[in-house]
């Protein structure tokens, strides 16, 4: 019997396994960048103008 691998499981090392795209602080997601609310509803307007257009 091998004795060697009898002791308790390794600890994660609390790390994500890959990048994510969108990552914050990335160039695609910057820390403190946040849209005014104005920006928001005129994306949201066109997002929605552009699903009734498609349908």
């Amino acid at each position: 019997m091998d004795y060697k691998k009898t002791g308790a499981a390794k600890k994660g090392k609390n790390r994500p396994r890959h990048q994510e795209h969108n990552a914050k602080g990335s160039t695609k997601n910057p820390y403190g960048a946040r849209e005014t609310k104005a920006e928001l509803l005129a994306r949201m307007k066109a997002a929605a103008e552009g699903a009734k257009k498609d349908s």
